[in-house]
């Protein structure tokens, strides 16, 4: 049994009561789940990668403590922007305090902003476009075609970014994924800033869009790799909500209900840590019981809901996985 460090000491000394004690029970369900055997699939929305979760998501791909992620276009690439151009971004402390005039400003600067961190255009977007475009369009003249992340992965193990590298590489966790060739999902990639500039190139007739892997590729895949890894169970950890979590939790009423497969073993373990509070018709405010009557989660699957923000919560989690 390992011992825990400071953090994780502190976590279970200090988070006893209301989000603090879900943060906890959430952490130690995780745990359970990979003691048994089981995997998990982390979901990451909104700008996580913006944040640098990648200084503590990076060393849980390394030690196999997450076996498959689902990602937003946004996050795939912002992790690649953060390790070639950290140097440019420029954090906004007072954003709440912009005025229209001062956005419009930033716009004209290339400074795109999240929240309180501005992504510079050109050192950041424009620095990745010149070689992720070489490698479509190599692959389209050999007639290959692939998925976003596999682009992605190929550019970073190729070596020709790392004359830009501007983090400790061991802070990316897309370079972790690469280098296990980690299997990834990215629904809705084509609203990232890569999609973007991908589907220019379609309108140019400099590139084809089937040189790109569709979403339904995406499903297939998950569809293929989730029965050929559910025998000891497959978890679920959603960090925010939208297509992110969305799109790979309906793989089980898909291979259940669709593919008429009812041996489909529901996910094993859920926990979302969401900053939305439950509403009506809203998904991401949608407590993880709702989910059972969609054929996602058991009645006796561990189900957990963290109501904070993911940027706090997230690496804490990660922290106590670690044995930090």
């Amino acid at each position: 049994m390992s011992t825990k460090g400071p953090i994780s000491q502190f976590i279970e000394k200090h988070y006893l009561h209301f989000n603090a004690a879900a943060l906890v029970d959430a952490a130690k369900g995780y745990e359970a789940q990979l003691e048994s055997g089981a995997k998990m699939l982390v979901s990451l929305a909104g700008a996580m990668s913006t944040a640098e979760l990648g200084k503590s998501f990076a060393e849980m791909i390394r030690q196999d403590k997450v076996q498959i992620i689902s990602c937003t276009g946004a996050n795939l690439e912002e992790d690649i922007m953060n390790l070639v151009a950290h140097s440019h971004y420029k954090r906004v402390p007072n954003y709440r305090d912009l005025t229209p005039q001062d956005e419009w400003d930033l716009l004209e600067k290339g400074l795109n902003r999240v929240t309180d961190t501005c992504i510079p255009e050109e050192e950041a977007f424009r620095r990745l476009q010149k070689h992720i475009v070489k490698i479509w369009k190599d692959a389209e003249a050999k007639g290959e075609r692939y998925l976003p992340h596999e682009y992605m992965y190929k550019m970073l193990l190729s070596g020709v970014l790392e004359e830009y590298y501007e983090i400790d590489l061991k802070d990316s966790w897309m370079y972790a994924a690469a280098e296990k060739n980690l299997p990834i999902i990215c629904p809705g990639w084509e609203d990232s800033t890569m999609g973007n500039i991908f589907a220019s190139y379609v309108l140019k007739g400099e590139l084809k869009a089937s040189t790109m892997k569709s979403g339904i590729e995406y499903m297939t895949f998950l569809a293929d790799w989730y029965t050929n890894n559910s025998q000891n169970g497959i978890g679920f950890f959603q960090i925010g909500g939208g297509i992110a979590g969305d799109f790979p939790i309906c793989v089980v009423p898909m291979l259940y209900q669709d593919m008429e497969r009812p041996e489909t073993p529901f996910w094993s373990y859920f926990c979302q840590i969401s900053d939305s509070t439950t509403s009506y018709g809203s998904y991401s405010g949608a407590v993880p019981n709702e989910k059972i009557t969609w054929g996602k989660l058991d009645i006796n699957t561990p189900k957990f809901i963290i109501e904070s923000d993911a940027t706090i919560v997230a690496p804490l989690i990660f922290a106590y996985l670690l044995d930090m």
